[in-house]
């Protein structure tokens, strides 16, 4: 009897320990995805019901354009992680250790731990902006102070810097082993690199496959930039084989790096996407391509996969964007790249809680709501609890009777 004992209170343990180690009853999230929220529009959803849109969707992380007092007190302890973001102009402002020193107290102290903010972008495409000669000369040293603020504060272990680049930066990028940065740039982006590496930040790209296939749409396959099934490329040097765009350009970043003798920084991508409409020559730019894109990008994204060069190294990305926003400048296009109108309805349905077939479907164009969308979630999320269910049982059947045939 006390032999009976002994084995039902070990199996106890076991199926406690099994449990508090599985996932079981809880619901998994992308850990890998974030999505765009940028503000420029007169119509858009208050921050407040824009995290409800968030939630919904599972989604954890988080990019803003500025440090928006509103969106940084409406996601307080939420548990979404943020990037904020330091406009271009203030960066010579924020060369001074001072000024950096009160712009970290009165921007990023306040609001913190309560509100999730993990990096700070430096800027964004300094290095291909307008204005570059003065950018860049203030760019890393910005950089150097806000790190000092953050330091001081004692927030530098919990958020990183770094400053997203456009893959403009690059002379080379095909094959993705030739990658190289531009000689008036090597300069600067050593220094950036090094302080990358001191601080064991990542190296952030905006990465659009989009524009590429734009630029020549015949030499460029349609298949290859959207993820759908394609012979691919096959590095000649390195002979990796690449099935999309995106992993390639993220390899040529990690390559360029490395000719400038920086290896172990981590790539990640703070934008990439697809607009769902565009000018008559602005080619790609439909509302289907658009879908076909987002939606296996997340499908990969869902596989916590990593490029070709770095496979065990899961490739974090940023979709750009949660909504189309009205008021942004240029072409047809910069106002279409949303998932979401500005009102929270789908401006087309990428999937994200039930994208799990591995070929590329021909998405719906039809409208959709947020409850809609959510309904898609749910499902998903019954199926995966009750696989879990099903599973766990079976283990603590199995181990049940191995433990009952154990003499002690």
């Amino acid at each position: 009897m006390a032999s009976f004992f002994s084995r039902i209170s070990t199996f106890r343990i076991f199926l406690l320990c099994s449990l508090c180690f599985s996932d079981f009853g809880f619901l998994q999230g992308v850990s890998s995805l974030g999505i765009n929220y940028g503000q420029l529009g007169n119509n858009l959803l208050p921050p407040e019901k824009v995290l409800d849109l968030l939630s919904s969707l599972r989604i954890t992380k988080a990019r803003i354009y500025d440090t928006n007092p509103q969106v940084l007190t409406a996601f307080a302890n939420s548990g979404v992680e943020l990037m904020v973001t330091i406009e271009n102009a203030m960066l010579g402002q924020l060369s001074n250790p001072q000024a950096a020193f009160q712009w970290v107290t009165s921007h990023i102290k306040p609001y913190v731990p309560a509100t999730k903010i993990t990096s700070i972008a430096v800027g964004n495409e300094v290095f291909t902006d307008d204005d570059t000669t003065v950018l860049l000369s203030n760019l890393v040293p910005a950089m150097v102070s806000i790190q000092g603020a953050l330091a001081q504060l004692g927030l530098d272990q919990y958020i990183k810097l770094s400053t997203p680049c456009s893959l403009a930066v690059l002379q080379e990028s095909y094959p993705p082993s030739a990658g190289s940065f531009k000689t008036e740039v090597s300069g600067v982006m050593s220094q950036l690199l090094q302080f990358l590496q001191t601080t064991k930040a990542p190296f952030w790209i905006n990465a659009y496959p989009y524009f590429a296939y734009k630029g020549d749409p015949n030499r460029v396959s349609l298949d290859y930039v959207l993820f759908n099934p394609n012979q691919g490329m096959v590095d000649p040097f390195t002979k990796l084989q690449y099935d999309n765009m995106l992993y390639a350009q993220v390899d040529a970043a990690i390559y360029a790096m490395a000719r400038l003798g920086f290896n172990g920084i981590e790539v990640k991508v703070s934008e990439t996407g697809w607009p769902s409409n565009g000018d008559e020559n602005e080619i790609g730019a439909t509302l289907q391509n658009a879908a076909i894109y987002n939606r296996n990008l997340l499908r990969r994204q869902l596989q916590n996969e990593g490029t070709p060069l770095r496979p065990k190294l899961r490739l974090e990305v940023y979709v750009f964007a949660l909504f189309n926003e009205n008021m942004k400048p240029g072409p047809t296009s910069e106002r279409n790249y949303g998932l979401f109108h500005p009102d929270g309805t789908m401006a087309y349905n990428v999937g994200l809680s039930s994208v799990s077939t591995n070929s590329a479907t021909t998405p719906s164009t039809t409208t959709s709501s947020v409850s809609d969308f959510t309904s898609s979630a749910t499902k998903a999320a019954t199926m995966e609890y009750n696989q879990s269910w099903v599973y766990w049982m079976l283990v603590c059947v199995l181990s049940f009777q191995v433990y009952m045939r154990i003499p002690f």
